[in-house]
């Protein structure tokens, strides 16, 4: 689908499987940009798997000029005291050059069209503490910090470690 825009040479569209490297360059980005390189164990496969065969997320990619110049990763989540589907939104990225355009704007734009189709609630997502032009950003769009929630993580090893059986409880 595309979403066009009020930006003059600039909509919206759903990514497709042939996107993918193009995914993956944003995503390669976003990890630059955060100094968290060292992180990124995606690739093609990884992604054309897990988005176009199997549908754990999906992406809109931002068009300027004909050019790829940024996306929004997101998927549903499911929120028990709502009864319903919320969007999560993993990652928004613009490239450098193409910041402040108004680009990131329209993604959120976009992002609550489709929101609203999926008759979603809330629209999640978390950003680094030490990112202030993004929290700025956010909240001049009418965002809110959640600061009562505290985000946890169980990575690989420890999922295996749960699964089987051999995670224990330590004693604080």
């Amino acid at each position: 689908m595309i979403y066009n825009s009020n930006i003059k040479n600039f909509y919206i569209r759903d990514a497709v499987s042939s996107d993918v490297k193009q995914i993956l360059s944003f995503i390669k980005g976003i990890a630059k940009y955060e100094k968290l390189e060292h992180l990124v164990l995606a690739n093609e496969e990884k992604i054309l798997d897990s988005i176009f065969v199997n549908g754990h997320a999906k992406v809109l990619l931002a068009i300027y000029n004909d050019l790829p110049v940024g996306m929004a990763l997101y998927f549903f989540n499911y929120s028990t005291f709502i009864g319903g589907a919320n969007l999560y939104l993993e990652d928004l990225f613009i490239e450098h050059e193409y910041r402040n355009k108004g680009f990131g704007k329209e993604l959120f734009r976009v992002l609550g069209i489709k929101a609203i189709e999926n008759n979603c609630y809330r629209l999640d997502f978390v950003c680094l503490n030490w990112n202030e032009p993004s929290l700025n950003f956010y909240k001049k769009m009418g965002a809110k910090a959640l600061n009562e929630w505290v985000l946890h993580r169980f990575e690989r090893k420890e999922i295996e470690e749960l699964a089987k059986g051999e995670k224990h409880v330590k004693n604080y």
